[in-house]
This record gives C-alpha cells, sequence and structure tokens, in this order.
C-alpha cells in the first residue's frame, strides 16, 4: 500500500484542530479512525496492478541523436476503473538530458475491460543496445488516498547506430569515383589498372600510355585509356585496445575511426569492391566477412559497430597481423584504424608490418588531437610555454611515427576528428587512381 499526499494533507487538517482544542487520544481517534477506513476501503476499491497487460512496439533501432518512439499498451482485464501512474523505466543514456526522462513518467485513465497506448521518447547519448527496464504502475483507489504498486517486465530493445555524420562528403567522393572510373564525360587519362579505350593524343598527355601499333595502322598518334579495376578487396580493421577509448573534444576516437570506416565502405560499394571488417584488441570483437552487394553492405557494417566498446587492454599488435591476414587470403587494401602514439607503434606495428606490406596494400589512419597543435603555438605565459613545449614534442613524435610507417610503403592518414573520413576518403581514391589497389 503506497498513500497519497491528500491522506497525509487529510490527517493534518484533522489533526490540527484538535491538537488546539481538545488535545486528547478520543480526539485524535475520532479524526484517525474514519481517515483510516476510507483509507482502506479506497485501497480495496483500486484496480489491481499484477493483473495488468502490457505490450510493447514501435522502434527498434535509431541513429545517435536522433528520436526513437517506443509506444506502451496497458490492458486492463479488471471489472474496475484503473486510475494510474506509470514509470516506463530505461537506462540513463537512454536520454541526452534529465529534463528528457519525463516522456517515461505517464497518468492516465482506463475504464474496466479496456486498453490504452502510451508513448515514450528515447534520445539515446551513446551507442549500443538499450533494454527496456521495469514497469512500474501505482493504481489509485477512486478517492484518491491510497494506491496499490507493482512492476511488470516488459522486454524491448532499442539498437543506437552510429550517426554517420561524414555522410554530407559522400556526393563530392562519388563525383571523383565517377572521372576515375570513366562514368562521366570527362575520362581520367593515363590513371587505372584496366583498360578502357583508344582516343588520338592531346599535347600534356603520358608518353608512357601511347599505343605504338594503333598509331602504326592510322595516321594519328593513339594513347590508351585506363579505369581502376573493380572487385578488389579491402579489409578495415579497426584497434578496439585503450587507444580507443580516448577522447578528442567530445568525440570518441574509436567513433571517430567508426564514422570514417562507413564513408570508405559507402565509397567503396559504389565502386565494385569487396568490404570486409574485423575489430581487434586482444581476440576479434566483430567481423564483417565477404560484403558486396549494394544493398546491405552498409547496414551491416552499422549494425555490427553499434554495439562496440574500447577495451582497456593493450592490443596484440601479433594476433591483430594474424586476424588481418586470415581475412585477406588474397591481395587486398588493408585499412587499419589506430593510434599513432610512439610506443605502440614502435613496440607492436613496426615488427609485424612487413607481414602486412608483403602481400597487400597497407592505409593506416589515425585521430589527431588538434589541441596539441594549439599547445605547441601557445605563447604568452609561463604555463604557456611549458604547454607549447609539450605540445611540440608531441607533434614531433607522431611526425616521427608517421614517418617510420612511410619507409615500410604505408599510407597514412592523421586528421582531426571531423576531417578523419573525407581524408580517408580522399586517400582510397588517390591510391585508386594511381593503380595500386
Amino acid at each position: 500500500m503506497a498513500l497519497t499526499g491528500r491522506a497525509a494533507l487529510l490527517a493534518a487538517l484533522g489533526s490540527l484542530p484538535v491538537g488546539i482544542l481538545a488535545p486528547s487520544w478520543a480526539g485524535m481517534l475520532a479524526v484517525n479512525v474514519p481517515l483510516s477506513l476510507a483509507i482502506l476501503c479506497d485501497y480495496a476499491l483500486a484496480a489491481p496492478v499484477r493483473t495488468l497487460r502490457f505490450t510493447r512496439t514501435g522502434d527498434t533501432s535509431v541513429r545517435l541523436g536522433d528520436t526513437a518512439t517506443v509506444r506502451l499498451t496497458v490492458i486492463n482485464p479488471s471489472g474496475r476503473r484503473l486510475r494510474a501512474q506509470l514509470r516506463d523505466a530505461w537506462p540513463p543514456s537512454s536520454w541526452s538530458s534529465e529534463s528528457e526522462q519525463a516522456t517515461s513518467r505517464h497518468r492516465f485513465d482506463v475504464p474496466a475491460g479496456e486498453r490504452h497506448r502510451l508513448t515514450t521518447l528515447l534520445r539515446p547519448s551513446r551507442r549500443g543496445d538499450r533494454q527496456a527496464d521495469r514497469v512500474t504502475v501505482r493504481s489509485f483507489g477512486p478517492l484518491g488516498l491510497a494506491a496499490r504498486q507493482g512492476y511488470h517486465r516488459v522486454p524491448w530493445t532499442v539498437r543506437v547506430l552510429p550517426p554517420f555524420t561524414s555522410r554530407k562528403h559522400l556526393p563530392s567522393r562519388l563525383a571523383r569515383l565517377r572521372e576515375l572510373d570513366g562514368r562521366t564525360s570527362v575520362l581520367t587519362r593515363g590513371e587505372g589498372t584496366e583498360f578502357d579505350s583508344l582516343r588520338a593524343y592531346v599535347p600534356g598527355d603520358d608518353t608512357r600510355s601511347i599505343d605504338w601499333r594503333a598509331t602504326a595502322r592510322q595516321s594519328a598518334v593513339a594513347v590508351r585509356t585506363w579505369r581502376p579495376e573493380r572487385d578488389r578487396h579491402i579489409l578495415v580493421v579497426l584497434d578496439t585496445g585503450r587507444t580507443s577509448a580516448g577522447r578528442v573534444g567530445d568525440v570518441p576516437r574509436l567513433d571517430a575511426a567508426m564514422d570514417a570506416t562507413l564513408l570508405l565502405t559507402a565509397l567503396a560499394t559504389r565502386a565494385g569492391d569487396r568490404m570486409n571488417l574485423i575489430a581487434y584488441d586482444r581476440r576479434v570483437r566483430a567481423r564483417v566477412q565477404g560484403r558486396t552487394a549494394r544493398g546491405d553492405v552498409l547496414s551491416t557494417f552499422v549494425s555490427a559497430l553499434a554495439t562496440l566498446e574500447p577495451e582497456l587492454v593493450e592490443t596484440d599488435a601479433r594476433g591483430l597481423s594474424t586476424a588481418a591476414l586470415a581475412s585477406a587470403p588474397r591481395r587486398s587494401l588493408i585499412v587499419l584504424l589506430t593510434s599513432l602514439e610512439t610506443a605502440p607503434v614502435e613496440e607492436g606495428l613496426l615488427p609485424v608490418l612487413p607481414q602486412l606490406t608483403q602481400r597487400h596494400t597497407v592505409l593506416v589512419a589515425a585521430v589527431a588531437d588538434p589541441h596539441v597543435e594549439v599547445m605547441a603555438r601557445a605563447r604568452g605565459t609561463v604555463d604557456a610555454i611549458y604547454e607549447a613545449a609539450a605540445g611540440s614534442q608531441a607533434q614531433a613524435q607522431r611526425r616521427r611515427t608517421a614517418d617510420q610507417l612511410r619507409r615500410h610503403g604505408v599510407t597514412v592518414v592523421d586528421a582531426a576528428p571531423s576531417d578523419l573520413a573525407p581524408a580517408l576518403a580522399d586517400a582510397y581514391l588517390a591510391l585508386k587512381a594511381a593503380g595500386r589497389l
């Protein structure tokens, strides 16, 4: 039994004159006995909570930052009118602010034998699966003095997907891809790996593209045009170790890497390339293998990435290399999204890098912290001088690490979180244009 504020108010109002005018046990009983009987009757007339039935409908997935709608239908099978308050409990991260949690609390009235639909709006602040907790119901009597209270388990899961904020960069990169593939009137000259056609020589063309046999059969000099080869294999390797848990501004490094992965996936599938994915730290956390269809590859990647979280362990570089080689049996482009911290790269990645570069083209992408550059330019105070020294040292270490990777034939992309996705897409297009895929 739960007493309401109305019952407490009536008890206070009845006891106050008795206590002032005629303080005695008899006076107190004269007030409290009728009130107690009214409370018991009100409790008895309240609709039972245990017999209530619930069903859920609504969204099962939502992008981070968007709003999901979950509907809860309350069925009152009893013969009493249900006057109730209900709390539809979800994890705190199901909302971006405390004020938004008010949508999970409802007050409603359901006649006997009827049903009522309630709507809860979720605006999650984190990726992953959000599962509904208990549905707590407080059923009031007709006088509003007492209430029955209980809870029910009504399972429902909403998967919060990565936001894919870099989607805005896709049209410009697709335009460049169409040029490379020869699908526009401007065919890229002298680039690519597959022969496309012959055309007349134009000053400025690469002389290595001249087709001497075709030139001998006609009066004009003929050159070959090329287009990038299709159906290449691309393996994206996400490092989910401790370095991916670091935040650059308000964005975790892992989330920035995911956003870059989605833009690359959308671009590469349009190019007809075969996309694969593994997420690894000390074991494989997620795997997507052999996806080529444009219709489902991006949605499959999004679903696989949605529940990934950083693991606070040091990444096993040797195990990562083994997993990558097992997932890329033929020549592929291996895109490794990791950190450019000196110690993990020199002690972990560099020793195993020859195993990858021997058979595959390797591209390493990392999230840079713009605050380091701001620190390096700091001037004016003693603290600023120390910050400038620390920032300059950090920048020098990242450059040295990137140079070491480039000496091993690795393409390196090092950009701020908001710039990583377009920079990675540009690097992919550059490799494709150069015929290195």
